[in-house]
């Protein structure tokens, strides 16, 4: 991961263009899990009206029409759930963990396991579980040309796109609990996110080896792939790491290290600093120059 990581500055084109940014009743049994084997993933996707994909070439989410639900429906006098998904690198060495969450809403998403495989990614396994905070989708994916986890962060970026993106068609109300509702959702959200009061980081010890990154911050579309370059452009390699997108917030947790040791104090506040900088800006369109 860290050698395709450290490498994407090249690819970081990909995202310069951006302008904007399942339901089926909770149980009262026991937790359960189950798996899906990857031969029902049959269904043939259906353009999809809106993408929150940069790139109309190589990566374009799509789904079914907003009727077809995937197993899901909702009453509009219920609690709206913030919505999550997780990009998590860490807990499996050969696979990257996708973990989406919306409540007890969502169902066997079929149409979100087929949208990643026209990403190029193969699904090896899919589980379901419930508990208090209600249905946790998990799929573990790799990449189809390499058979192993996906390492790249315009990949990975177009991973979390394209859950958004199905989470909008196939769950309108998520559409105010999200960023990206902004620009491509039915409903925007009623609040936007102070970027000064959302933004913090931190940088950790974490053995002689690597250090760790913690990053809270106003979520946007292409913001992993910006994280990353501000890291690699200071020299920090990303060895690892975790993407969550909660509700109108994107938390990110990466382990770095400057040549093969872990960041001294004084290269902990350089990237801390850059970082914030970038993090806090006012953006500018690109049509004010």
């Amino acid at each position: 991961m860290a050698v395709a990581m450290a490498s994407c500055g090249s690819n970081f084109g990909l995202y310069s263009n951006l302008k904007a940014m399942d339901k089926q009743p909770n149980s009262r049994a026991a937790p359960f899990i189950c798996f899906f084997g990857l031969d029902l993933v049959q269904l043939s996707c259906i353009g999809s009206k809106k993408s929150l994909s940069a790139s109309t070439s190589r990566f374009t989410p799509k789904a079914s029409p907003a009727t077809a639900v995937e197993d899901g429906s909702f009453q509009e006098t219920d609690v709206i759930p913030t919505p999550k998904v997780i990009i998590d690198q860490d807990s499996d060495p050969d696979a990257t963990i996708v973990e989406i969450t919306f409540g007890d809403r969502l169902g066997a998403l079929l149409d979100t396991m087929n949208a990643l495989k026209n990403l190029g990614l193969n699904v090896v396994k899919a589980s379901v579980y419930l508990d208090s905070s209600g249905k946790h989708n998990k799929f573990a994916i790799t990449n189809s040309s390499t058979g192993r986890k996906v390492d790249d962060p315009e990949l990975l970026e177009a991973i979390r796109l394209t859950i958004i993106n199905n989470l909008l068609e196939y769950h309108p109300e998520s559409s105010a609990q999200l960023a990206m509702g902004a620009a491509f959702g039915a409903t925007p959200p009623s609040e936007k996110v102070d970027v000064d009061i959302a933004t913090h980081i931190h940088v950790y010890d974490d053995g002689p080896e690597q250090s760790l990154l913690v990053v809270e911050a106003a979520d946007r579309p292409g913001l992993l792939v910006d994280l990353v370059k501000i890291i690699t452009d200071i020299n920090v390699t990303v060895k690892s790491g975790e993407f969550d997108t909660e509700g109108l917030l994107a938390k990110a947790k990466f382990h770095v290290s400057y040549k093969g040791k872990a960041l001294i104090k004084p290269l902990q506040q350089v990237l801390a600093n850059s970082l914030r900088y970038f993090l806090r800006r006012p953006s500018t369109e690109d049509a004010s120059f």
